[in-house]
């Protein structure tokens, strides 16, 4: 069995992470930390694992390199991993994490659109642990960067038009719609119910921190570097991302081309699902589940295309996704422990 530890246990995407290993045929759960709820019984902060899992909260430890542990989770804020990994403990255990710490190859990068970076000799060792893309390179890495919610919708959505210079990477533009969840479990008065109920509200505008890390991995599809211009919006719901994403065609495509571009990439992916023709992606399909769907529609009087995904942002935007990672890392079958359908109505 795997011995995982989970430190940031008691956020929305900590506690689905909890749940998901939980329920894992290959793994024991050694720990779970909460700074917030330390020595408190984890069924006490969610009520859901009541006489379902004894365990107790602990601090976070002081010295991560001392865990008995195969895999260690961090699903932290920003600016705090990257202060507690060390080599030592890269040589003694797997670590993913959730975070954006070691998503962003270019230090100088990171420091402009979050924090200062504790750690940046590792970034080299990092491998960006998007599964359908990377694969190869997750099968051989101890640090893992989990990626964002925003980004895995996006990069997903627009990669096999990338990699067959389908569309013109210059007139990319990404409009994000996210569950409130995806603001995270701490108080927030955007997020209160009377703030946030009965609107919509974008956010962020030009600035969200989900940019560069789009751009980088979308860079990498296009063999060359591109911007994009990327939109958030808040939405009264409380998981789910749906992706609208735009681009111009470089020269006029008919629908089986685009669908075999897709096809050819992701064809032998289970955790990607490619919609029929005229069918978009709605977030109510895939709530509860780590599967991504995508459709897309050519707009022959533009000659543009519109490309719609959408996925989970606790699962396939960060938990389930961190499983599938782990999954891969240890040689299991990449649908252990994900292999469930969305739960209708949610």
């Amino acid at each position: 069995m795997i011995k995982a530890g989970i430190i940031g246990s008691t956020g929305y995407a900590g506690q689905e992470l909890v749940r998901l290993l939980h329920h894992h045929p290959d793994v024991d759960i050694n720990f779970v930390s909460s700074k917030s709820y330390s020595d408190k019984d984890y069924d006490e902060v969610f009520g859901n694992f009541y006489e379902i899992m004894n365990i107790k909260c602990i601090n976070t430890p002081e010295n991560i390199s001392d865990l008995d542990i195969d895999v260690l989770f961090t699903a932290l804020p920003h600016g705090i991993t990257s202060g507690m990994v060390s080599q030592k403990a890269l040589e003694k255990f797997k670590i993913i994490d959730l975070g954006a710490d070691f998503r962003l190859k270019d230090v100088d990068v990171y420091e402009k659109w979050y924090t200062g970076h504790n750690s940046k000799e590792l970034l080299k060792d990092a491998v960006y642990g998007l599964c359908e893309l990377n694969r190869d390179e997750i099968k051989d890495t101890n640090l893992l960067a989990n990626p964002g919610c925003y980004t895995t919708c996006s990069i997903l959505a627009m990669t096999p038009l990338l990699k067959e210079g389908l569309i013109d990477p210059s007139s990319i533009i990404l409009d994000a719609k996210s569950g409130v969840t995806g603001a995270g479990r701490g108080i927030n008065l955007a997020t209160h119910y009377t703030e946030c109920n009965e609107t919509i509200k974008a956010y962020k505008i030009a600035s969200h921190r989900h940019t560069p890390e789009i751009e980088e991995q979308l860079s990498y599809a296009a063999g060359e570097n591109i911007l994009v211009n990327f939109t958030p919006h808040l939405v009264p719901m409380n998981r789910g991302i749906l992706v609208t994403a735009y681009a111009n065609l470089k020269d006029i495509s008919d629908y089986d081309e685009i669908y075999n571009a897709y096809e050819k990439l992701y064809g032998n992916e289970q955790f990607i699902r490619l919609l029929p023709k005229g069918v978009p992606a709605e977030t109510r399909w895939v709530k509860g589940s780590n599967y991504t769907d995508i459709g897309f529609t050519i707009d022959e009087r533009t000659n543009r295309i519109i490309v719609t995904a959408a996925i989970d942002n606790l699962i396939k935007g960060a938990a389930g996704q961190a499983v599938q990672n782990m999954n891969i890392m240890f040689g299991l079958r990449e649908n252990t422990g994900l292999e469930f359908l969305s739960p209708f109505p949610i």
